[in-house]
């Protein structure tokens, strides 16, 4: 396979700018394009404020990948189905340049930016038959076969997470459909959908959800607007360079992170409802991956602003990371009352506020049956 040199990085078919490899093959290289500096916005404020110039990414976390680029790659389950259609052509997975995965995502990727010239693995086919999409994942899963390695990732629209699912489209929207893995309670889909209904209940922002056939959940895409145009989004990890193999953020970092980038109060308190539910339901899948935030354009102003998305993979799980939350609280995987009154108070919350806000969500997650044992 020839090696991909230069990629045009495209947001609703505008050039925002140029990835490249550094000499030694070893970095990317990105800078914007002069058009995008003039009308358009910083795609990750931290890592690539918006300016002339090139910049030049780390060799780590992201292995010489900007953050925000590496969002756009497909992980876990998404990786496994790549290296697997992959190994069918011939191709070893690690052998490949980040620009060469990225050009394998085209444009069949998360959020609104789309890569070019892309790479096309073979033609495959949309599926909309969830039960066998299910059976076939069941078997590339457990090593039963490897054929429709790339129809599963085809399906899947190279999103993360470690769960198979689907990306589809109908005349209610856009969707994620959420399959179980072999692992996984054959009641997977009931457990989220009851998740999300308590999440709704407790204040919480989440996108429009449903349960497909009686078992698969399934979430309307926040990727997408109502009108079917792209919208750019960012994870937190990508935004702020942390890897989900090195779980080492706090919930400290995610408020003010929140505060920074959207300037808005009541995306933090958002934030911190989010923080509350995750540990009061036991979810411990509270990676930097599954925060994300993006951006809209004022219909007054004209400006771009970053918000913070709706809330998703708000589920039960009890594993985490060597049994601990992905995310601390005030440096603690075991916080008491005072590290959840910190680290609201850090970012200007009342201490007033904070107690409401505990309060609130624990009496609405109480009634859902959803306080966990710790």
């Amino acid at each position: 396979m020839k090696r991909t040199e230069l990629l045009k990085v495209m947001f609703h078919g505008l050039t925002v700018g140029k990835l490249s490899l550094s000499p030694d093959n070893r970095l990317n290289v990105f800078e914007y394009d002069k058009s995008w500096i003039a009308e358009g916005f910083s795609i990750s404020p931290l890592e690539l404020p918006l300016k002339p110039g090139i910049f030049i990414a780390k060799p780590q976390p992201f292995y010489g990948n900007f953050g925000i680029f590496e969002d756009s790659l497909p992980d876990g389950y998404g990786r496994y189905l790549l290296r697997k259609a992959l190994l069918r052509k011939g191709i070893n997975d690690s052998d490949l340049s980040s620009l060469d995965r990225l050009a394998f995502v085209g444009d069949n990727g998360m959020g609104a930016l789309t890569y070019s010239p892309a790479i096309n693995l073979e033609s495959e086919e949309q599926i909309s038959d969830f039960d066998k999409l299910q059976q076939i994942a069941f078997e590339v899963l457990n090593e039963k076969q490897d054929n429709d390695a790339g129809l599963l990732l085809y399906n899947s629209g190279n999103s993360g997470g470690v769960r198979p699912k689907v990306v589809c489209s109908g005349d209610d929207g856009h969707w994620i459909v959420k399959f179980r893995h072999i692992y996984d309670p054959i009641d997977k889909g009931i457990q989220e959908y009851r998740y999300n209904e308590a999440a709704r209940q407790c204040g919480i922002t989440v996108p429009d959800f449903k349960l497909v056939n009686g078992r698969y959940f399934a979430s309307r895409r926040f990727d997408i607007d109502s009108e079917g145009k792209r919208i750019h989004t960012a994870t937190a990890g990508g935004l702020l360079g942390i890897s989900i193999q090195e779980p080492y953020l706090d919930y400290s970092n995610l408020l003010s992170l929140t505060g920074y980038i959207t300037q808005s109060k009541d995306d933090v308190e958002q934030m911190y409802r989010r923080m509350l539910f995750n540990y009061i339901t036991n979810n411990k899948d509270d990676h930097c991956k599954n925060f994300s935030f993006y951006v809209i354009k004022d219909i007054d102003t004209g400006d771009w602003r970053w918000r913070l998305a709706p809330a998703y993979d708000l589920t039960l799980c009890t594993e985490g990371y060597n049994g601990e939350h992905a995310t601390s609280v005030n440096g603690s995987g075991h916080p008491k009352l005072t590290d959840f009154i910190a680290v609201g108070t850090k970012i200007k919350l009342s201490s007033t506020r904070c107690h409401e806000l505990i309060e609130e969500i624990r009496s609405g997650c109480a009634k859902n049956g959803l306080v966990q044992p710790r």
